[in-house]
């Protein structure tokens, strides 16, 4: 854990040096009468819950006029939580503006991409660049800060809620005004944004700043850099209203932590969380698993991430769902055991803090049918005794684990929010390219493989690595393309991927041939791109097959090895997947078609061993449990998740369980039952480090 006194982690009110797990949800007393506050304090303390969030949509409670405020329940609410043992993560209530403010100031309202405003009556009705908006803002911000910072329950501040939920992308013209002062700090001068934007092409050459505007509603396709840029620039204006709340926070409250709950899940990829990471004290994140087939896989890989961007240190999990959610077409309830598994498999990535949405089910409003700890039916419940029993295991079960970090694996899989943006736009050689996609199959290679990887932003520190997985790092800057060189010519193993290595920064082409920096390296040169049809496939002569992407290769370099051609169709006989041995011992393959999951397991197989780097699972759990080390002084932490439907027995582990396993099965004591859907926690003595 973070040394007492820094503001890397809660200030728990109570023996705050101790590491422990916090245990909670977003609070919303004032949906409710006082005498339901009583209640809830009691099944708190049942449930054995240490933190909240409080009052995240309270601003309209705390400021009902321009110049009237109200606090006396939130002193209320802040006194009963601290005597019944109760920490509070607090908000500065600036996620969702109140009637009155709008009403007064229309001008804060969002504006479409079309021209639209978008008007108030739901929540994120705001512009992030909006200067009568951030006044608002950072006057009910430091109101609480004044009076709330030296309260003893007070343990983190939570700036506004989900940033760029609903609002990322506003064309209003404060929008305008603020990109293009964004814009002469990257460029300086207009002939530097001409340059960039390429804008002699189409006649869009600009004279003056006063030209430029966000990508609006055109008439064909808009300027793909000027489209890169604003998907940048509207990152940047939250992280700078993040910016602006968390200075007067940690002016006035300089012991008190400061975070905002991040979105790492699904295709949510409009902020770039690598970047804001470094401007919280703490990463926090929400998550909400897909209710499909892979969905766990799927929140491994989000809560995979979120431990890198938080660099190894505690992060907390700030928001999931006990049961459904409201907002997707049919939300269905969760299986028995899903809860629990869905919490502890983020705990093995690194959370020390397991928090939900929310703590009592609305009984109005648009989260009504959003599950609960404590749900309709109340506390005689299923669910509730689920709640129970997850922070018993928390409390009891792995409380020595709190405060540990997660035991680097030897792969590394990259993501790169710039070539997120820049594939999921229009004017491409194919738009059904997914750099989430393309990570998620890599990923799930992996835990088919039963060999950890660990999930970083590409401006991680993963030379250390052994086998780095670069799947459709599409947008290559100069001193990226370096290092990825670097690495393997250091005796490192580099994998790249289709569609990679094609534009730089400023998403100009790397002229003489794709993948650009990376040909030399690769040992390639591609001079045209194939990319597939939906549905169609193409077959290779190792018998796999490939869908999305195909190339027209030339092998460059004697020594690149052609793992695998091109069957039939108009590449057949042309090289598909290579890899070239390097004189350092390291290496640099390409794969140039989306490869399906058998198949796409069965060469990172020879990739791994190329690489030297086998699973530690034993091989009959390989691909049915997933395996996810935390590490301490004296001990590492296995998680062991059952990715199937059915119990799998684990046999002659090393360690000792700590939770969730039961004795049984062929081998007595030797042998423990992984229930479906479980998780098995492990404490087996630390390895050596010269081993």
């Amino acid at each position: 854990m973070p040394p007492v006194g820094s503001r890397d982690w809660l200030r728990w009110p109570r023996d705050s040096d101790r590491p422990r797990f916090a245990y909670g949800a977003d609070y919303n007393p004032e949906q409710w009468p006082r005498a339901v506050w009583e209640e809830d304090v009691r099944l708190m303390r049942r449930a054995g819950v240490n933190i909240v969030t409080l009052g995240v949509f309270s601003w309209s409670r705390l400021q009902p006029g321009p110049r009237t405020w109200d606090f006396g329940w939130l002193d209320d609410v802040m006194d009963l939580l601290h005597e019944n043992g109760v920490a509070v993560d607090l908000a500065t209530a600036t996620a969702s503006p109140p009637a009155w403010l709008t009403t007064a100031h229309p001008e804060v309202l969002p504006v479409t991409r079309t021209g639209e405003t978008v008007g108030p009556g739901a929540r994120q009705h705001w512009r992030p660049t909006s200067p009568v908006f951030r006044r608002y803002a950072l006057q009910v911000t430091t109101a609480l800060a004044e009076r709330y910072g030296g309260h003893p329950a007070l343990a983190a501040w939570h700036v506004n809620n989900e940033l760029g939920c609903h609002n990322v992308h506003d064309y209003s013209d404060d929008a305008a005004a603020a990109f293009r002062a964004w814009l002469r700090d990257r460029y300086a001068t207009v002939e530097g944004l001409n340059h960039a934007w390429a804008t002699d092409f189409w006649s869009q050459r600009y004279t003056g700043w006063d030209q430029v505007l966000p990508p609006r509603l055109a008439a064909s396709h808009v300027n793909p850099t000027q489209q890169l840029d604003f998907a940048r620039f509207s990152s940047d204006a939250l992280r700078d209203h993040l910016r602006a709340e968390r200075e007067i926070l940690h002016r006035l409250t300089p012991g008190i932590p400061v975070t905002t709950n991040f979105m790492v899940m699904g295709h949510t990829s409009a902020m770039n969380y690598a970047d804001w990471a470094h401007e919280v004290d703490f990463v926090a994140n929400d998550h909400y698993v897909l209710p499909e087939p892979g969905g766990a896989d799927e929140l491994s890989f989000s809560a995979n991430l979120t431990g890198g961007l938080a660099r190894g240190r505690p992060w907390f999990l700030m928001e999931h769902s006990t049961g459904a959610v409201n907002w997707r077409a049919v939300n269905p309830a969760k299986a028995p055991g899903e809860m629990a598994r869905d919490s502890l498999l983020h705990v093995a990535h690194g959370a020390d803090a397991v928090c939900f949405f929310q703590w009592r089910q609305s009984a109005g409003g648009a989260e009504k049918y959003h599950s609960a700890m404590v749900p309709h039916a109340g506390a005689d419940s299923r669910v509730f005794r689920d709640v129970v029993e997850l922070g018993r295991v928390l409390r009891e079960d792995l409380d020595e684990v709190a405060g540990t970090g997660r035991l680097p694996a030897r792969a590394a899989l990259l993501v790169d929010w710039d070539s997120r943006w820049a594939v999921l736009r229009d004017s491409l050689p194919s738009s059904l390219l997914d750099v989430h996609d393309e990570a998620l199959g890599w990923y799930r290679a992996f835990l088919e493989a039963g060999v950890r990887v660990d999930v970083l932003p590409t401006d991680a520190d993963w030379e250390g690595y052994g086998l780095v997985v670069a799947p459709l790092l599409h947008v290559l800057p100069g001193a990226t393309a370096r290092r990825l060189t670097g690495y393997a010519e250091g005796g490192g193993h580099l994998v790249a991927t289709y569609f990679s290595g094609i534009v730089d920064e400023n998403d100009h082409v790397h002229l003489g041939g794709y993948p650009g920096p990376l040909r030399d390296l690769l040992g390639l040169r591609i001079e045209e791109f194939a990319p597939l049809r939906e549905g169609e496939r193409v077959a290779l002569d190792d018998g796999s097959s490939g869908t999305l992407w195909s190339d027209r290769i030339t092998v460059t370099a004697p020594e690149t090895e052609v793992w695998a051609r091109y069957a039939d169709g108009p590449l057949a006989g042309g090289a598909a997947l290579t890899r070239r041995p390097l004189p350092g011992g390291g290496s640099a393959a390409y794969v140039s078609t989306r490869l399906d999951g058998e198949h796409r397991t069965a060469l990172l197989g020879r990739l791994l061993a190329g690489a030297g780097i086998g699973s530690e699972l034993p091989e009959d759990l390989r691909g049915r449990v997933e395996l996810a080390v935390r590490a301490g002084a004296d001990a590492e932490y296995h998680f062991l998740a059952n990715r199937t439907g059915e119990p799998v027995k684990l046999h002659h582990l090393p360690g000792t369980p700590l939770s969730g396993t039961a004795a049984g099965g062929e081998g007595g004591e030797d042998a423990r039952v992984l229930a479906p859907r479980g998780v098995s926690v492990w404490r087996v003595p630390p390895r050596d480090p010269a081993g």
